[in-house]
């Protein structure tokens, strides 16, 4: 087991390497970079630098106001008057050690940047998780056993047509009926709190708080309840239908007994093994759609903004850190295979 995490964690390596590598060289091909940007402000091209990074002729305008000296001057600013493999090899040198710099856009470091913005993504992220597993895992059970009832067909059309709806389109939807948008005034529209948060007691904080996140999680979790019960409900329905329960069953064992016992152990495999990816997950992830529609600054609104404004250190430094927490959260819904099933075993791949 401890040769196989070895082994894993030295393939996260390349693995990591190749995405910054991809990423980066993209980033060089791009036009519109921070230089271009600042030279279209000050020479009043509309649209930012995307016209004037369109080749790399339009770089020196001195007929414009900017000589080549200011323009070299701001290249070294931004570090772009080092060649692309000097600038890679610094760049990986610091993010080693979490260094991310500093944006280009907002004057932040990155990391400052990030951590600013993640209440809102684990807000929504973590809350969508645990109703999510919270509701599917006994309803896909329930929906097992009663599997071709009433209940079993009246709950599937239900839960079908909140995933077939888009999560921002039932955003819009909640906010036009309960946001105050044409029918009822019930739930705020805007942040994670209200301006006068500070001066309410605990309580009151706590149900402020959830107050502001009922409809942007309900428009987050909706689509992926679906996923999940039904995922649920076809795992223990292939285990209902297994030798071992008829087995059971024939040797007169209470139906709890059958179903807690021995069905959901094995049943919960495929749920439970997914666990600590979605939960690690559920922390850095964003939905730009539904950030915007409520007016919530998270990880999806920051990724976008760094891509238009090419704020090259957010989203360099974004990518390596979720891209590192996506390669372990992987590992460990791996190694979550062998605490749920001591049937599997990696030993066979140590060698």
């Amino acid at each position: 087991m401890v040769v196989y995490i070895l082994k894993r964690i030295l393939l996260m390596i390349p693995t990591l390497l190749g995405v910054m590598v991809v990423t980066f060289a993209i980033t060089q091909f791009v036009p519109g970079g921070p230089v271009e940007k600042i030279i279209g402000e000050i020479e009043g091209v509309s649209g930012g630098g995307a016209e004037v990074g369109a080749s790399s002729s339009t770089m020196y305008r001195g007929g414009s106001g900017l000589d080549e000296e200011k323009i070299n001057r701001l290249k070294k600013l931004y570090g772009f008057d080092q060649p692309p493999a000097t600038r890679f090899f610094n760049m990986m040198k610091n993010y080693i050690v979490f260094d991310f710099g500093t944006s280009y856009y907002y004057h932040q470091s990155v990391v400052e940047l990030v951590v600013s913005r993640m209440p809102v993504s684990m807000s929504l992220g973590l809350w969508g998780f645990l109703i999510v597993y919270g509701v599917c895992i006994p309803l896909g059970i329930k929906k097992a056993v009663a599997d071709g009832s009433r209940f079993d067909i009246i709950s599937s059309s239900v839960i079908l047509v909140g995933y077939a709806i888009p999560g921002f389109v039932l955003g819009v939807l909640l906010i036009v009926l309960f946001g105050g948008g044409s029918f009822w005034s019930v739930f705020p529209l805007r942040g994670l709190v209200s301006d006068d948060w500070n001066e309410l007691g605990l309580g009151l904080k706590i149900l402020d708080y959830l107050w502001h996140m009922v409809l942007p999680i309900t428009a987050t979790a909706v689509g992926s309840l679906a996923v999940m019960t039904m995922l649920t409900k076809n795992s223990f329905l292939e285990e209902i239908r297994k030798q071992y329960v008829l087995t059971a069953r024939a040797k007169g064992l209470p139906e709890k007994q059958v179903l807690y016992k021995h069905v959901f152990r094995n049943g919960i495999i495929p749920i439970i093994t997914g666990f600590p990816g979605y939960f690690v997950a559920s922390f850095f992830t964003g939905s730009l759609l539904i950030e915007t529609i409520f007016s919530l600054n998270g990880m999806g609104l920051l990724a976008y903004e760094s891509v238009l404004n090419r704020d090259y250190p957010v989203v360099l430094g974004t990518l390596y850190f979720f891209t590192l927490i996506g390669l372990i959260s992987r590992l460990l819904s791996d190694l979550s295979y062998v605490v749920v099933d001591p049937r599997i075993s990696f030993e066979g791949l140590d060698e």
